[in-house]
């Protein structure tokens, strides 16, 4: 990396300026690289504000700026190859342009160029509310054709998955695993473990990657993590660009730091992240059609929300439950309580609090308590089924239940059959 900025700064400052925007996207598009450091702000914020050509003094000003970012990031970056690289790029920039390190250090702000005229004032629902019809998904459909079919994906808790078939298991996936991939988007969750040496998990960093669509939107990135839930894309934006459909795409803050909807009308879709407690939820609603939209010779079986978790990734909590009961029963002369904290009869009661009917939800909920002992994935469990009367486009199915008595007792499960949490819809 540094024989690359040497050798393309050799012609001068637009060479050089190009190498760091090529950085920069290369950054944002490997999050798992820059994002452990949190370098990614300071390089978006750099390439925002080195997007317009400028006086020079303008340039070594955001230069200036960019080297106190990366400096103020040494303590959790030291050891991080684009830590270093970027340190390096700085250095050769500087040098190049004649730059002084001593300077003023104002904040980088996006160059725009004043109109000649301003525009009429418009409000956010009515800016290119007419662009063109192909950024409306709905609108964009054949005429005389049904109506699209809306599907659900949710992903919440130890973690426990709702797929696009509304089949509902509890998963291990520890690590990074892909939730959704197709033409329009994709998406990757982070695992880690809630307890050290548990097998159960919870979502600590979720990658959305929304891909350049006709006259739409540009590509834009969104990434959450454990405390740092933003209110606007990777590279400081909260619309999809310049293009003349970019408002299809629109970050929506509803509770800092706690909730935020990503709307994309031009694919149909809206999705939902929320932080709560320490660990993320995921729930989407998005046409069955785009779902399928798959690229060519793709390989789908690993996308979680398609096909599900693989099988030695499953976990049957109703074994679990039934040990957790059969503990509670024969407990009666001693305390009775996991080592979280909760016995089964207690976790059944701080659930039935905020879910009343003991669908799949809940049970998910009496789970968590019981491998965790964290309170908060009560909340989780209850907002994972607010968004599903939310995106869910069939009221009859919001809820899911376990199959049949004799499916839930696992010496009548086929032997073939994986041990997994699944369940019927009704």
């Amino acid at each position: 990396v540094r024989a690359g900025w040497m050798v393309m700064g050799e012609r001068g400052r637009p060479s050089a300026l190009e190498v760091c925007r090529v950085l920069a996207v290369l950054f944002s598009l490997f999050p798992s690289v820059s994002l452990q450091c949190k370098i990614l702000k300071c390089n978006s914020e750099f390439w925002a504000s080195t997007s317009n050509s400028g006086p020079e003094e303008e340039f070594c000003t955001a230069l200036r700026a960019y080297n106190s970012c990366v400096r103020r990031t040494a303590r959790t970056c030291r050891g991080d190859l684009t830590y270093h690289s970027a340190q390096h790029g700085i250095e050769d920039l500087m040098s190049q342009h004649n730059c002084s390190k001593e300077g003023p250090t104002s904040h980088p702000r996006t160059r725009t160029p004043l109109p000649p005229a301003p525009p009429p004032v418009m409000t956010d629902s009515q800016e290119r509310s007419d662009g063109p019809e192909v950024c409306h998904y709905e609108r964009s459909l054949p005429r005389n054709t049904a109506p699209p079919n809306y599907t659900h994906c949710g992903f919440f808790g130890d973690p426990h998955l709702r797929t696009f078939g509304d089949d509902f298991q509890t998963c291990k996936v520890e690590g990074a695993w892909p939730l959704i991939h197709n033409k329009y988007l994709s998406v990757q969750v982070t695992n880690t473990p809630v307890v050290p040496g548990s097998f159960a998990t919870a979502t600590s960093k979720l990658t959305i990657i929304f891909k350049n669509f006709q006259e739409c939107v540009d590509q834009k990135m969104y990434h959450a993590e454990t405390d740092e839930l933003p209110a606007a894309f990777a590279d400081g934006s909260k619309n999809g660009g310049d293009r003349y459909g970019a408002n299809t795409l629109r970050v929506v803050e509803k509770v800092p730091g706690q909730h935020v909807e990503i709307q994309a009308r031009y694919i149909g879709t809206t999705i939902v992240v929320r932080q709560v407690g320490r660990y993320l939820t995921f729930a989407v609603r998005m046409p069955e059609e785009v779902v399928n939209s798959v690229e060519e010779d793709d390989n789908q079986d690993l996308y979680l929300c398609l096909h599900g978790c693989p099988a030695n990734q499953r976990i049957d909590f109703r074994n679990f439950r039934a040990r957790a009961a059969e503990v509670h029963s024969t407990s009666r002369t001693r305390s009775g309580t996991s080592a979280h904290g909760f016995t089964y009869q207690s976790a059944k009661k701080k659930c039935k609090e905020r879910l009343p009917v003991e669908d799949l939800y809940f049970h998910s909920c009496v789970f968590d308590l019981l491998s965790s002992g964290d309170i908060n994935f009560t909340m989780a469990a209850y907002y994972a089924f607010e968004d599903v009367k939310m995106l869910h486009s069939n009221s009859k199915r919001y809820h899911i239940f376990e199959k049949d008595a004799e499916m839930s007792i696992p010496s009548l499960r086929p032997a073939s059959s994986p041990l997994f949490c699944s369940g019927s819809v009704t």
